[in-house]
């Protein structure tokens, strides 16, 4: 009998077969495991590996199943979408070589990694000088936007004590979700306005900045009362938007 194709994220949500197979999961003694399925990563574990269970490159904390070897497909379904930029980094590395470029993205790699995981989110994207996090509600919980926010201050506050410059920003909202391209050449990430709409705050934002969406703020507006309110016109939108802003230095 030819082995089970994992499910693709559609087929996740209208099925019970993902509660079941946690349950069981959950029968295994061992941890650290996948954070969606249940799927232990040591111990007996182990021998999930062989059946494509690793870990994920999106998130340690999640598996591969869950992810990479996905099938193509997603969802429309709410997420959290955060971005973050190293700011002058064009000219910072100008004058250096690629080795050089490289050694000074590390400790931002690093940074960015290391917060997103602690927040359970799954890592969509590091390009250039630029990461790209994803809170998905469905994976953990309803507190996803709060999570988020807090991935974003701490990235700014573990950046700057390193000495760089970086400006982030964030949005909610429904996009499709899930495994992109073909089965050759496939990627898990998402595909909407509030990818776009993350990714053009998080570039007015100035370092130490994180710009929230209306629709992230009035999530944490409790906790962050005294953020600035601002109107912001961004790149590819017809009018005017609203947004607050958290400067991590004030």
């Amino acid at each position: 009998m030819a082995p089970q194709q994992p499910m693709s994220l559609a087929e996740l949500m209208s099925s019970s077969w993902p509660y079941r197979m946690r349950r069981v999961m959950r029968l295994i003694p061992r941890s650290p495991r996948c954070k969606l399925c249940n799927v232990p990563f040591a111990g007996p574990g182990r021998v999930f590996r062989l059946a494509g269970f690793g870990q994920s490159r999106k998130n340690p904390n999640m598996c591969t199943a869950c992810f990479e070897r996905a099938p193509v497909g997603g969802a429309e379904i709410e997420v959290g979408v955060l971005f973050a930029d190293v700011r002058g980094y064009t000219a910072l590395v100008e004058s250096a070589s690629p080795e050089e470029a490289a050694a000074l993205l590390a400790p931002f790699y690093r940074a960015a990694r290391d917060v997103l995981m602690r927040k359970d989110a799954v890592i969509d994207k590091l390009v250039g000088d630029e990461v790209m996090g994803l809170f998905i509600p469905l994976f953990i919980g309803e507190d996803a936007i709060r999570k988020m926010v807090e991935a974003g201050i701490e990235l700014l506050e573990e950046t700057a004590a390193v000495g760089l410059e970086v400006g982030a920003g964030a949005d909610f909202g429904v996009a499709y979700v899930g495994n992109v391209g073909d089965e050759e050449v496939k990627d898990f990430t998402a595909l909407g306005d509030v990818v776009n709409t993350a990714s053009r705050l998080q570039a007015r934002a100035q370092r130490a900045q994180l710009i929230l969406s209306e629709s992230v703020y009035e999530a944490v507006r409790d906790r962050f009362p005294a953020a600035e309110p601002v109107e912001l016109e961004l790149k590819g939108k017809s009018v005017t938007v609203a947004a607050h802003l958290i400067d991590v230095t004030s």
